[in-house]
């Protein structure tokens, strides 16, 4: 049996089973469209474009940046999650790539104009312990010049509306949560949530420990992506944040 707590390497999986086809039914995300056009230009995407998308699930931000036409390769430590995404793609005849891989150990070295990270992605769900290995492997995956977009819950946010059952850890960063998830066929199954939350600062200081520029860091909500200021009232954050050196395509000879 897999150990379970904050700190395991695959915690989520279990929900993920249960979940199946019904993730792409939670009230989350019915946003996607418009989160995905706000990524391409945040990210400053040229046509042909290669993107990484860290924590892909089912595919939906990957699919939709395929669609408008960009290589992507989505990453998923969940099988379940990887096979829907397959299926999506070939059902409409989309070329994007899919693979079973850990976060922590992306193996991609100077590939990708932007990498994405968002709902949590692979990087809100390690227990506070392991999201410098995760940013690191993220800005490795980069080109110069490439940018990092990352979704992350905000902790004055949790911290506010702290609700009863719920515990946040101060020293970790991260909100326990029991959750009850519905799964395929209506199925509610209760699952422990760990979530881990950050501040603005703390973004931007993790961006600069891993060797990118912090762009901005924003205020983020499902399906209201946008250049908005964090505050105790939005429960996202966005990191914007640039590999050092030149694009390809800035580069002169």
């Amino acid at each position: 049996m897999a150990e379970e707590g904050p700190e395991s390497r695959d915690w989520f999986l279990p929900i993920a089973r249960h979940l199946g086809p019904a993730y792409l039914r939670q009230s989350f995300t019915q946003g996607t469209d418009q989160e995905v056009a706000f990524l391409i230009e945040a990210l400053e995407l040229r046509p042909g474009a290669r993107v990484l998308d860290v924590g892909c699930g089912p595919g939906r931000h990957a699919l939709g940046l395929a669609r408008a036409g960009f290589d992507v390769v989505g990453i998923d430590l969940s099988e379940e999650f990887i096979s829907l995404a397959r299926a999506a793609a070939a059902a409409e005849g989309i070329e994007a790539r899919f693979e079973v891989r850990d976060a922590r150990d992306l193996a991609f070295r100077d590939e990708f104009d932007g990498v994405v990270s968002i709902c949590q992605g692979g990087f809100g769900l390690l227990g506070g312990r392991a999201e410098e290995t995760v940013m690191g492997e993220m800005a490795a995956a980069l080109r110069p010049g490439g940018v990092l977009a990352l979704d992350t819950f905000s902790a004055g946010f949790v911290v506010r509306f702290l609700e009863a059952g719920e515990a946040f850890d101060p020293d970790t960063g991260v909100l326990h949560e029991v959750a009850t998830v519905k799964g395929e066929g209506g199925v509610e199954q209760p699952f422990d949530l760990w979530t881990t939350c950050w501040t603005p600062r703390e973004l931007r200081l993790l961006s600069a420990v891993v060797g990118l520029d912090p762009i901005a860091v924003h205020a983020s909500a499902p399906g209201r992506f946008g250049r908005r200021i964090p505050s105790l009232e939005e429960p996202g954050l966005l990191l914007l944040a640039r590999k050092p050196g030149l694009a390809l395509h800035d580069r002169t000879f």
